[in-house]
C-alpha cells in the first residue's frame, strides 16, 4: 500500500492511493462499521490488526466512492508531522564518501534532526538569510512501525511500517564551521518528507533502488541503494543496539554523490530553486527554495 496523509476540503485525513485517487481509511472504516484510528501515527503504531483491516476494507471499496478524491484534488502533507525522533545516517554512500574524499565508516555515523525540520510535498524549504550554502541530500527513508532495542539483522523487517523520501536540507556553512553537524542540518523546514509511506508488503526489496534528485530541471544526483554502505536491515539493527526505534520513528538512510558542496566548483541552491528527488516504488517530493 501506498499512505499519503492529506488535506481535503479544509479536513485532514490519511488514505491509501489507488488508482489516481486517494481513499480516507477512517471514513471507510466508519461506512463498514468497523474501526480505525483517527491518525496515522496512531494506524502505524497498532500494528498488525489495522493494517489487517485496511486491506480488507480496500477490497469492498471503488474508485467513485464518495469516501475517495482524485489525487489532483488534495493537498499532500508531511506524511508523519511529528515523529518521535529524525535520525540520519552520514557517509552510507560509496559514491558520496568517494566524491567527499572521505572514508566510508565502519559503524553507521548518525545525527538527529528536530520535528520542527519536517515539511510536505510542495511546501517552501526556509533559506534564512543566515545561510549562505544550502544543500540538499536525496534520500530514503525508513519509517518504523514496531518498537525495536537490539534487533538482529535477520528480525529488522520484521519492525519497519514502510518507506517515504527525505531531503536532508543542509547549511553547509555552518554544518563545516561546527565540526559536528546538527546545527547545519536543524533549520526548520530543513526535512521535506513525502510524498506518501510506500508499505513493505509493496517495497520488499531495497536493495537497488533508484535515486535522483534534480534541481531546476538538471539531474544532480543518480545513484541506486546498491551503492549504500549499511543495508536498511543493517542500519536500523545498528541504530537499535543504541537507542530504542519507536513507532513513527523516520531513518534517513544517507544520500548518494551529487550534492552541490561537491561540484566543481560548489552550487548550492538560492531563491525559487525547485528541488525535486524521485526514489523508486516510492514517488516524487518536489520543493522550493524561499529566502527569507
Amino acid at each position: 500500500m501506498k499512505i499519503s496523509h492529506y488535506r481535503y476540503k479544509n479536513k485532514e485525513c490519511y488514505g491509501i492511493l489507488n488508482q489516481q485517487r486517494v481513499v480516507c481509511l477512517p471514513a471507510l472504516a466508519k461506512r463498514f462499521k468497523k474501526q480505525l484510528p483517527k491518525h496515522l501515527e496512531d494506524f502505524i503504531a497498532s500494528g498488525e490488526n489495522a493494517f489487517k483491516t485496511a486491506e480488507d476494507l480496500l477490497k469492498k471499496v471503488s474508485a467513485s466512492e464518495s469516501v475517495s478524491a482524485p489525487i489532483g484534488a488534495v493537498s499532500l502533507l508531511a506524511p508523519i508531522a511529528f515523529p518521535l525522533k529524525i535520525i540520519c545516517l552520514g557517509l552510507n554512500y560509496f559514491d558520496h564518501a568517494a566524491e567527499t574524499n572521505a572514508a566510508v565508516p565502519d559503524e553507521p555515523v548518525i545525527f538527529m534532526k528536530p520535528h520542527t525540520t519536517i515539511i510536505g510535498p510542495n511546501e517552501s524549504i526556509i533559506k534564512p538569510k543566515l545561510v549562505k550554502r544550502l544543500d540538499y541530500e536525496g534520500e530514503l527513508a525508513i519509517v518504523m512501525g514496531k518498537k525495536a532495542k537490539n534487533i538482529p539483522v535477520s528480525e529488522a523487517q520484521e519492525h519497519i511500517f514502510g518507506y517515504t523520501i527525505l531531503n536532508d536540507v543542509s547549511a553547509r556553512d555552518f554544518q563545516f564551521k561546527d565540526g559536528q553537524w546538527t546545527r547545519g542540518k536543524s533549520f526548520d523546514t530543513f526535512a521535506p518528507t513525502g510524498p506518501c509511506i510506500t508499505t513493505t508488503n509493496q517495497l520488499s526489496d531495497t536493495a537497488n533502488l533508484a535515486v535522483r534528485t534534480w534541481v531546476n530541471g538538471e539531474l544532480r544526483q543518480n545513484s541506486t541503494t546498491r551503492n549504500m554502505a549499511f543495508s536498511v536491515s543493517e542500519i536500523v539493527h545498528h541504530l537499535s543496539r543504541v537507542m530504542t526505534l519507536e513507532p513513527c520513528d523516520i531513518i534517513a538512510t544517507g544520500t548518494p554523490a551529487g550534492v552541490g558542496f561537491a561540484m566543481k566548483p560548489p552550487r548550492f541552491l538560492k531563491n525559487d530553486d525547485v528541488v525535486r528527488i524521485e526514489i523508486e516504488g516510492i514517488g516524487v517530493l518536489e520543493n522550493t527554495v524561499k529566502e527569507q
